[in-house]
């Protein structure tokens, strides 16, 4: 295979999209339009990549700047075949120039390698038949097959507007020519600017084969200059994930209700019920279980774990076999131990829960260190902020505590002592005893816990 050079169209201004964020910067499953093209024309590991911009002035560089990254401004804007000419300089005079567009951000790897694996000089361009090609330039063909030429959207005529195979832009050219066919492109059009599908033209007048490569599926070649194209290729995008976690075996309730705007690893047996959102990085393990309407970013779920419904989570890590939920919110730095249970309306941040603990309902635990075995009741919170600053609560190994109780940071609570409703604690406790609120903390050392009595008949 020829060396490969990556030119990125993306300095057009998106006037439809009706933001002064440059078009190409707009998301797409989390992450920039752009982004998407340039992971694609990483994997093709190309001897360079240069992005052609202009509207926006330096946002663009700004955003995804990176080593491998060559960056050439356009201004003013004159069309695809001007936006190629900047680039040039950065294009050596060997191999091929594959040229994609920041805005078409669903094209497929072994698409673009169908285009490049080349032995001869040749022109290659990516095409797909749609329903209603209005807008896109048509493929017009000879009696034979052949591409004679590539003709625009507004400069076509009737016949040629009912053809229904389009060029999507894409092209791969010998680079050794680009020079002089950029310098024979002329823009007298009805958009008076310079088409890169010109060359198409020039290509057959120097005898150099036009190629054709047929897009996998259409929506490969989707484009966005709206916010209505943007919202039809992000459901693009979530279809064709959604077909892959199917393929890996996950379980979709409807594959149509599930967003990843990121990056979503799952093991064997997961199931995932409607319109779950997965931001960032997300690992569940085998056997997890998510309910509807959670969003998850960036976490790791451990095996056998069970979400329920509305829970949101962010930058945890989960144990296996807990429970989470319903409505639960576990905020960022949480980590929690094999069977957890954390309940209805419980939030939890920066905190640490080992094994077999319990916080069913209605809790806040922020900033805290819970040990193993440990029971909290209903409507118990940390006070964790002074209003300066943040403090520590310790919750040591095999601790009862009862509903509506405060704790008071920094504080610790002493390993298998019991907390009675409606206490506060702001001392540090003895282990083992009963801590209660009288006209002072009181505690009492050495009381016994009460024990569960068998019911006559019960198991």
């Amino acid at each position: 295979m020829k060396p490969v050079s990556v030119v990125i169209l993306a300095a057009g201004q998106g006037k439809r999209m009706r933001s002064p964020l440059p078009k190409v910067l707009h998301p797409l499953a989390g992450r920039s339009l752009i982004t998407h093209v340039l992971d694609v024309a990483r994997a093709l590991e190309p001897q360079r990549i240069c992005v052609v911009y202009g509207h926006g002035g330096e946002t663009l560089p700004e955003a995804v700047r990176a080593p491998d990254l060559a960056f050439v401004r356009q201004a003013p804007q004159l069309g695809t075949g001007h936006a190629l000419a900047q680039a040039l300089p950065q294009l050596g005079g060997a191999g091929l120039t594959l040229v994609l567009y920041g805005d078409v951000p669903l094209i497929e790897l072994n698409t673009l390698k169908a285009m490049i694996n080349t032995k001869r000089e040749q022109v290659a361009i990516l095409t797909t038949e749609i329903d209603d090609p209005t807008g896109y330039g048509r493929v017009v063909r000879d009696r034979r097959g052949a591409v004679r030429a590539i003709i625009e959207d507004k400069d076509a005529t009737p016949a040629q507007r009912r053809i229904r195979e389009i060029n999507t832009g894409i092209m791969a050219l010998p680079t050794r020519r680009l020079k002089g066919w950029l310098s024979l492109i002329r823009n007298r059009n009805a958009q008076r600017e310079y088409y890169l599908t010109d060359i198409v033209a020039l290509a057959l007048k120097d005898k150099v084969p036009v190629a054709t490569v047929s897009a996998h599926a259409a929506w490969e070649a989707l484009g966005v200059n709206s916010k209505a194209q943007l919202a039809q290729v992000e459901r693009a995008w979530q279809w064709r994930n959604a077909q892959g976690l199917l393929d890996q075996g996950v379980t979709l309730a409807d594959p149509a209700r599930v967003d990843v705007r990121g990056e979503l690893a799952c093991g064997a047996e997961v199931s995932i019920d409607v319109n779950c959102v997965f931001e960032g990085r997300v690992r569940l393990g085998d056997g997890v279980v998510v309910g509807a309407n959670c969003v998850l970013r960036n976490a790791e779920v451990g095996a056998g774990t069970r979400i329920e419904p509305f829970t949101l989570m962010e930058e945890a890590r989960i144990g296996e076999r807990c429970r989470i939920g319903p409505y639960a919110r576990i905020r960022p730095g949480t980590s929690l131990a094999e069977d957890v249970h954390i309940g209805n309306f419980v939030e939890v941040k920066a905190s640490a829960i080992a094994a077999r603990s319990k916080a069913n309902h209605l809790s806040y635990i922020g900033d805290a260190v819970v040990g193993r075995d440990v029971n909290i009741g209903a409507g118990t919170i940390t006070c964790n902020y002074d209003g300066a600053n943040k403090h520590r609560t310790v919750i040591e190994d095999d601790v009862h505590i009862g509903s509506d109780v405060q704790l008071v940071a920094p504080v610790t609570v002493g390993r298998g002592s019991t907390v009675g409703a409606g206490t506060t604690v702001w001392k540090d406790t003895s282990e083992g005893g009963l801590v209660i609120n009288a006209k002072s903390q009181e505690q009492r050392p050495g009381w016994k816990r009460p024990v569960k009595t068998k019911v006559s008949g019960s198991p």
